[in-house]
């Protein structure tokens, strides 16, 4: 048995602890919001936060997160109240086929967490390794600057 919090409550799950956090967060915990793109790290979609730090959750141990915090796109925003980020994500059109936006999303606030005024280069080197297939780069990099913009109240 594992403990840690999911999205700010304490949980338990009685999995092996080897299991990737991916398939625990979404098999045992019914929170779909992650993906599964690669299996390897490589691709972003599957990006979650531990303790505010963005990780790959496809390769994680659920050993690795033992009294540790996670927070997934659902513990962000929800739709009746979403993240500024995630409405900002909205207002840029970024969204297309939608499959790495929780990923994209996620690492996007951990960013912004880490680095409250970010220039292109710091929004390129922390998104680099979230892939999107339709190639909304531009719109995330300008969602991202939007927000860290609304963060600063500039």
């Amino acid at each position: 048995m594992i403990e840690f919090r999911l999205n700010g409550n304490a949980v338990t799950a009685d999995v092996p602890g080897d299991t990737p956090l991916l398939w625990v967060v979404r098999d045992h915990f019914k929170l779909k919001g992650s993906k599964f793109g690669c299996g390897m790290a490589l691709c972003g979609a599957c990006t979650v936060q531990l303790d505010g730090a963005a990780i790959r959750a496809c390769v994680t141990p659920l050993s690795a997160v033992a009294g540790k915090s996670v927070r997934t796109i659902e513990g962000l925003g929800t739709p009746e109240n979403p993240h500024p980020l995630q409405k900002l994500w909205a207002e840029h059109s970024v969204p297309q086929c939608g499959y790495c936006q929780s990923g994209q999303i996620m690492q996007a606030e951990a960013l912004l967490a880490s680095n409250p005024d970010p220039n292109d280069a710091d929004i390129d080197a922390a998104m680099s390794g979230n892939i999107c297939r339709c190639g909304a780069y531009t719109r995330i990099r300008a969602a991202i600057r939007a927000a860290a913009k609304q963060r600063r109240g500039a």
